[in-house]
């Protein structure tokens, strides 16, 4: 199904991040199409450079055509106005340049890496690319998060078990504003918990606090008081105030439990 979902669209550029779903899609649209297929990667503050480091390991040991493009979601004041539907502008920005670039190269269509388990969000990046006619070969093959995994582990992919990955503005809380100085305090915050040997964590923005989600499997070490004095002593530095550990551990969309309250204040 999913050969036949890359096979309809002919000529196709994946939209490829180097995260697990967008690697396995970029993956199968060179197996299926050969050069009719190019990898684009969209470049902005929001995009950390582990991210592009991974796409470009990807493209290299796969033989994948690629090419880096730039995005300038930042200019736009709602996309850094940060609402609920800050993904949304995103996503416009990303398939706006993909369809300057689909057009300018002759292909035929634009893919991204949406799949069956993510229209269970809130994911208004979904809406920008029904208005941009975005294909989702992998929401059309049916297919979740753990057969994304396991057939990236199949393939040889180095994804198959990265964590879940998203941009660098979705650790700010909706209302507050997305700056590049914001963006830079999370991206090395996160390399910087990374660095004590954590697998999976956020730092979540909250202007002075900084909210530390780990995996709930790494939480006991995190709170080993050691450990917690040195997660204080990597974090605090960046410029923050405090520095507090979510007892409820990682999760993703953590951001989204307080949509409905947002919602009526917006109101």
């Amino acid at each position: 199904m999913l050969r036949d979902a890359l096979g309809a669209g002919r000529r196709i550029l994946v939209a490829f991040s180097g995260g697990v779903d967008s690697s396995y899609l970029a993956w199968a649209a060179h197996r299926a199409l050969g050069r009719d297929a190019l990898a684009v990667t969209a470049a902005s503050p929001s995009y950390p450079a582990s991210h592009r480091a991974m796409a470009e390991r990807i493209v290299s040991e796969f033989g994948i055509p690629h090419r880096f493009v730039e995005t300038h979601e930042m200019e736009s004041g709602d996309y850094r106005a940060n609402r609920p539907d800050r993904c949304y502008h995103c996503k416009s920005e990303l398939f706006r340049v993909l369809g300057d670039l689909r057009a300018e190269l002759g292909f035929d269509a634009v893919a991204y890496g949406v799949n069956a388990d993510d229209t269970g969000d809130f994911r208004p990046g979904h809406r920008a690319a029904a208005e941009h006619d975005v294909l989702s070969p992998l929401l059309e093959a049916g297919l979740g998060k753990q057969e994304v995994r396991w057939l990236s582990r199949a393939a040889g992919l180095p994804t198959a078990d990265l964590p879940a990955s998203a941009c660098l503005s979705s650790r700010l809380p909706y209302g507050t504003e997305v700056t590049r100085e914001r963006l830079r305090q999370v991206e090395e915050g996160e390399e910087r918990l990374r660095g004590l040997g954590f697998r999976q964590v956020r730092l979540r923005h909250h202007g002075p606090l900084a909210r530390v989600e780990i995996e709930p499997s790494e939480l006991p070490r995190a709170l080993d008081p050691a450990t917690a004095s040195a997660i204080v002593a990597a974090i605090k530095p960046l410029g923050f105030r405090w520095v507090s550990l979510d007892l409820e551990g990682y999760r993703t969309g953590s951001l989204n439990e307080v949509l409905p309250l947002a919602g009526r204040s917006s109101r």
